[in-house]
């Protein structure tokens, strides 16, 4: 097991710098805002009735932002689509943005490919590939993000793009107020989650000590908190190397709550994301449902954040979340970066014959 406070090994075993990456996501908010606001091309949306989010893995997370960051305050109905086809409905009238950081998603370019057949207005966000050729060959506007990360290190980018190109299309008000709350945000909590930072003042090295060898059980109230929750399960299962699953409150209550009985229970341990944002009835239900958890023998540990809007309460938490998960890997011995398994199964689809 490495020692967390010995910051010489986890440089060492960080050979990608993920923790420097990560440090860095208040830097890329404010590149891909920039970006977003600067994109050429972009579609009318007068007409528009309806977006449909395209994407997968960390490229997609920038649609489930969107849809409930900006719920009250976008006037269509917003669809995250983690498929390759797209909603019957989507047509001329509705917006498809498409995001994929490399360009070369599969299933994002299928849904892309059809959206151009069917005459949807689109706007993508990408650093290239395939898909920064077809929105080429097709007039299609592109939010540009810069190649060299991982896709789920890109989140800043990604998600900041979009919104400076919808901001910048009309269909959303100006953020500037709430980008700028986020980007302070991140940096005060960032001064304290680095590798300097020893465990014992540091909440994401001391979340990933805590967290031992149990499985993360992570739960958010539905919105912004769900969104949180998912962006935790799957950075500890890429950067942290461990398997954790998500759920959202209150649907939580009607179902996995039977599920935490001993002797399971002791193997699992929940941690639960809290904002200011919470209806109250959900957020009553947390206590109780902690209590159930507790008496099956889990452990649970609440990360709060407090004090902020919407937008900053859910990157606050993404990047807590994000520092956990790189010192999960790193405590026992794992390189946050490589993603083998997600490679080799490209790699073997790629020499299947779909037909």
């Amino acid at each position: 097991m490495v020692d967390l406070d010995d910051v010489a090994a986890l440089r060492e075993l960080d050979a990608a710098d993920m923790l420097g990456t990560v440090a860095a996501l208040g830097e890329h908010v404010t590149a891909g805002y920039a970006a977003g606001l600067s994109t050429a091309g972009l579609p009318s949306l007068d007409d528009v009735t309806a977006v449909v989010f395209c994407g997968m893995g960390g490229s997609a997370v920038a649609g489930d932002v969107l849809r409930q960051t900006f719920r009250d305050r976008l006037p269509l109905p917003v669809d995250v689509n983690r498929s390759p086809i797209l909603p019957a409905y989507a047509g001329p009238h509705t917006l498809v943005l498409v995001s994929s950081f490399s360009g070369e998603t599969s299933e994002t370019l299928s849904a892309a490919r059809e959206a151009v057949r069917r005459g949807c207005r689109m706007i993508a966000i990408s650093s290239g590939g395939q898909l920064g050729a077809l929105c080429a060959d097709n007039g299609i506007a592109v939010a540009p993000v810069p190649s060299g990360f991982q896709p789920r290190a890109a989140l800043g980018h990604l998600t900041f793009a979009m919104l400076g190109a919808l901001e910048s299309a009309g269909l959303l008000p100006p953020i500037a107020t709430d980008v700028d709350e986020t980007v302070a945000s991140l940096a005060h909590l960032i001064r304290g989650l680095g590798p300097e930072v020893p465990v014992s003042d540091n909440p994401a090295k001391d979340l990933a000590a805590w967290l031992g060898d149990r499985t993360a059980v992570v739960w958010g109230a539905e919105g912004i908190g769900a969104v949180a929750a998912m962006r935790w399960k799957t950075q500890l299962n890429e950067n942290g190397k461990v398997p954790a699953w998500n759920a959202a409150m209150s649907e939580l209550d009607h179902n996995e709550v039977v599920g935490w009985v001993r002797p399971s229970g002791a193997l699992q341990s929940v941690i639960a994301l809290r904002t200011d944002h919470e209806h109250p009835e959900l957020a009553a239900r947390f206590p109780l449902s902690a209590d159930i958890a507790r008496a099956a023998g889990g452990e649970v540990r609440e990360v709060a954040v407090t004090g902020r809007a919407p937008l900053a309460s859910l990157l606050s938490l993404v990047v807590i979340g994000d520092f956990a998960s790189c010192y999960v890997g790193l405590r026992s011995g794992q390189d946050p970066t490589p993603v083998s398994a997600i490679a080799g199964l490209k790699a073997a689809l790629a020499t299947m014959d779909p037909g």
